[in-house]
């Protein structure tokens, strides 16, 4: 991928599109309301799918492996002749055309990436979902994609067909067997189909993937995804950052329902004929023994995992074969970021994305790489920190970090466009400060800032502090509503074994974050316990 000089969005017009039912591209948001999109060298018209498999064929790579899991392996060969079987079965007997809204439930498995991929060979507009999504939840997001067919792991297909008989558009739910067995509807259907497709023209402008922001109370969200958005994130963070290669594993944590999970662990692998294993149950330790039984080489997961991982390797597992950590969703840890480093002489790639950029584009780099950076923009990206008037702000200061380059956020058919596009920026919400280096750093959340006596305090970096302490195995840092101060710091600690939660304790965790950072950043309210909490809110807007 080459990419231009960024144009106004009026000046970037989009290219011919291929679909039939023009929904998305008629909610698309005003020109004058897009970000400036750095353009792409991406062929007027391209299906993302067709790349990542049948292109990955014809250019030698169909005895490799793609992907594994449920008990097997499937080459690039295998998966390639599966989609599109399924293809052909979505459009002979479902009457898929492009342009139609497709929504796919499913955990993480072969099964739900070769549905993904044959709806988007289609021309279909993808919407991934994960299982854990009610009835409710589901019909929100049917409802404003306007979704009349959804595939359906046949282990999830309650929660589905509650929500069919709740929508107002959802009338075809087709099961499909997520296990190794391919015994269900959809399977059936597509197992006398040719294996070859020919699939119909669609724009690397078409609208190729819907991946909701929220579906769990008020308005979800929905972002809209070009099929050369799909490629050029591979094109960019993966061939730039991780300089992926054939011989790569990946394995990871996130769901493929998020845009950070579809990114590292399918479109990733797929774009340079490497491998994915998944996890229907990606909990650290199954993480710890995949990784181990298949030499894995790249992992995507949040720093609770990389933890377990510490404590795993201390313990005698062998986590050597991995060559790239990367890490998002949530703050990376000082302590962390420098046991890891200790441990495998390689770091933690710590990096933010955001489901509105569709992937990563901050990110530390193997060569260049600090504790507690977030890292520089990937290429073709621009970062700056500006005021609430998007004024740049001098390197040092806290402010919202904006973005551009070639992917940006297009919600459909959504008043709040304008809240995150200021100005040509994606606005993600985030708080950040510039060092003078030029690496970025991750403050909080916008809207997580602790204001306590007129003084901005970023959560994570008082989190930071109390980690590096011997006593503090996990902590989330609040801020509580006070009189006075407006608000002031709050910990929650979980001590580590044999540690005390008395009021020296107490005493001693002060010293200890005012010997580390600012004074005014000290909490002033604790509580403690030995068991762990529930995982404290992600602090970071990736997806990813």
């Amino acid at each position: 991928m080459t990419t231009q000089t960024i144009a106004r969005p009026a000046a970037l017009a989009l290219g011919p599109s291929g679909h039939a039912d023009p929904f998305t591209r008629d909610r698309l948001p005003p020109p004058d309301q897009w970000p400036e999109i750095t353009a792409t060298d991406y062929p007027e018209w391209l299906n993302a799918a067709v790349e990542l498999t049948d292109r990955m064929v014809e250019r030698g790579h169909g005895d490799r492996t793609a992907l594994i899991g449920n008990g097997r392996s499937r080459t690039y060969k295998e998966l390639t002749d599966w989609s599109n079987r399924l293809a052909h079965a979505l459009v002979e007997d479902y009457g898929v055309r492009p342009g139609h809204r497709v929504l796919i439930r499913s955990a993480n498995n072969p099964a739900m990436v070769a549905c993904w991929l044959a709806a988007t060979k289609a021309g279909a507009v993808v919407v991934n979902t994960m299982p854990m999504l009610r009835p409710a939840e589901l019909t929100r997001i049917v409802d404003k994609a306007e979704i009349a067919l959804a595939l359906c792991d046949t282990r999830l297909m309650e929660d589905m067909v509650a929500c069919a008989k709740d929508s107002h558009f959802l009338t075809t739910v087709v099961g499909f067997d997520g296990t190794a067995n391919h015994d269900a509807e959809l399977d059936r259907a597509a197992l006398q189909k040719p294996v070859r497709f020919d699939p119909p023209p669609v724009g690397r402008d078409d609208v190729a993937l819907l991946a909701f922001t929220s579906g769990t109370t008020g308005e979800p969200k929905a972002t809209m995804h070009f099929h050369r958005d799909l490629l050029a994130i591979a094109d960019g963070y993966a061939r730039e950052v991780l300089g992926v290669t054939p011989d790569d594993v990946f394995v990871g944590s996130p769901p493929l329902a998020f845009t950070f999970g579809l990114g590292g662990l399918a479109i990733f692998p797929l774009r340079f004929g490497a491998a994915a294993a998944l996890l229907e149950q990606a909990t650290p330790p199954n993480m710890i023994d995949i990784i181990q039984q298949h030499r894995a080489t790249v992992c995507f997961t949040a720093p609770t995992a990389y933890r377990v991982m510490l404590k795993a390797m201390a313990e005698g597992a062998d986590l050597s074969s991995l060559r790239a950590a990367v890490s998002a969703g949530e703050t990376l840890p000082g302590p962390v970021y420098e046991e890891w480093i200790a441990r495998t002489g390689k770091p933690i790639l710590d990096g933010i994305g955001a489901t509105e950029m569709l992937h990563i584009f901050v990110t530390n780099r193997f060569d260049d790489h600090r504790a507690g950076s977030t890292g520089r923009p990937v290429g073709g990206y621009e970062a700056r920190i500006v005021d609430d008037q998007m004024n740049e702000l001098p390197r040092g200061e806290i402010g919202r970090l904006a973005v551009r380059g070639p992917t940006g956020c297009r919600y459909m058919d959504d008043p709040r466009q304008t809240n995150y596009v200021q100005d040509g920026w994606n606005i993600t919400g985030d708080s950040f400060v510039q060092d003078e280096e030029g690496r970025f750093h991750f403050a909080a959340r916008s809207d997580d800032m602790i204001v306590s006596s007129g003084y901005n305090i970023a959560g994570p970096e008082v989190e930071a502090a109390l980690l590096s302490h011997a006593a503090v195995l996990e902590c989330a840092v609040i801020g509580r509503e006070d009189e006075e101060r407006g608000q002031i710091v709050e910990a929650h600690v979980v001590l580590a074994e044999g540690a005390q939660g008395d009021p020296l304790l107490a005493k001693l965790l002060q010293d200890h974050v005012k010997s580390v950072i600012a004074p005014t950043s000290i909490p002033a309210a604790w509580s403690s316990a030995r068991r762990s909490p529930r995982p404290p809110p992600a602090r970071s807007s990736a997806s990813a």
